[in-house]
């Protein structure tokens, strides 16, 4: 496998092997395998780090491997891992661990300005790669027979985790104030995949002018022939996407939509059920998940293409986060999940038609759902206005 040149993200790596990963205990045995099994480097990003049992446990494997000589970098967003004391972070750093936050202008414990770095991937020693939208907190995980909430990651061997290696490197450098990291490409694992399976990395940075996942899900929309089914948590997408959406729908390209039936977040699931009205309208079939708490966020379209990662289909992921997602253009790996999914539809979730959601909600339930869509859009503006595109492409 080449080591020495960078990909563009418009381009997909070659060889690869892929594997869908649902969260909760089978996420986190698999970090875990890869954090103990690592030989030269760690990079794990991620939005959230709770200082819990699940939090512990990585922390423990990070350490492990610091120890035994392994580059560890652990970059936790500054707003959402605040929570973290200071003795978990000194742990950590008197390991060998090389821990910072995120921190893009202002945050105190209460309020915060800038973007947030919403990524969640791991890269091991520049082969081994997983991205999803799991963060590392005991809700996330199966903990005292609670199931975790409802997730997914994509695991990666291959070409691609040297591009997302190198993103983490971009990253960690330009968030924080020391000295480069570089690597001693000598002590590169040798590694090489013979499958061939397309997958691209894929991010969305809107500061930086970076909006790759909001134009894979636009090609979406305009390629499927067939069908397309999304996952999402929170969904309130842009006006853009709507349009692409309904275009697809007019070509008879059916659209499914699994989202939320109750939310860690109560205002934006009745936001959410505001826009029902529309995706009705527009033939684009509902189903609500009913296991628990849905924070997933993958797509699929004619069993032939994959996104999936951190990017949630609203405006916070396409104009205020920092978002990862790998593209997988696989037909294997496609059907897997699209049947993953299809099984989903049918054993755990609600189909919400026209009929039962004019029957579940009176005026004055619809009255609110309007209100709040008014109030996150509002919420939007006032979180976003004062972001300004780098007239220089990052």
């Amino acid at each position: 496998m080449s080591r020495g040149n960078g990909l563009n993200s418009n381009l997909y790596t070659t060889h690869n092997r892929v594997q869908l990963i649902r969260g909760g205990s089978a996420y986190f045995k698999q970090m875990e395998e890869m954090i103990d099994a690592s030989v030269y480097s760690v990079h794990l990003q991620v939005y959230i780090f709770d200082e819990d049992e699940t939090g512990n446990r990585i922390a423990d494997a990070l350490i492990r491997a610091a120890k035994r000589n392994v580059h560890v970098y652990l970059l936790v967003d500054g707003y959402a891992s605040q929570g973290l004391s200071d003795g978990f972070a000194l742990r950590l750093k008197e390991a060998g661990v090389h821990f910072s936050y995120f921190q893009q202008l202002f945050r105190t414990r209460y309020f915060y300005i800038g973007r947030r770095m919403h990524i969640k991937v791991i890269v091991v020693d520049a082969i081994k790669s997983m991205v999803g939208g799991i963060n590392i907190s005991n809700r996330y995980n199966d903990i005292n027979n609670i199931p975790a909430w409802m997730d997914w990651a994509i695991y990666a061997e291959g070409d691609i985790a040297e591009v997302l290696d190198k993103d983490c490197i971009k990253l960690w450098n330009k968030s924080i104030l020391r000295p480069k990291y570089v690597y001693a490409k000598n002590e590169w694992p040798n590694f090489s995949i013979n499958e061939e399976c397309l997958v691209r990395a894929r991010k969305n940075d809107w500061v930086k002018r970076r909006t790759e996942i909001t134009k894979s899900y636009l090609e979406m929309f305009k390629r499927a022939h067939s069908h397309v089914i999304i996952m999402s948590g929170y969904f309130w997408p842009a006006r853009r996407l709507l349009k692409k959406m309904a275009y697809a729908s007019r070509r008879n390209v059916k659209i499914k939509l699994i989202l939320a039936s109750r939310s860690d977040i109560s205002i934006a699931k009745h936001a959410e059920r505001y826009m029902y009205r529309w995706l009705f309208r527009n033939n684009i079939e509902v189903y609500e998940y009913q296991e628990n708490v849905l924070h997933g966020k993958i797509a699929v379209y004619d069993n032939k293409w994959v996104t999936g990662g951190s990017y949630n289909v609203n405006n916070i992921s396409a104009f205020a986060s920092i978002e990862l997602n790998l593209d997988v253009k696989n037909h294997a790996f496609a059907k897997t999940v699209n049947d993953r999914l299809e099984e989903i539809i049918e054993k755990d979730c609600v189909r919400i038609t026209e009929a039962n959601y004019s029957q579940n909600y009176n005026y004055l339930q619809k009255t609110w759902q309007t209100i709040s869509y008014q109030i996150v859009h509002l919420i939007f503006f006032l979180f976003t206005f004062y972001f300004r595109q780098d007239k220089r492409k990052d």
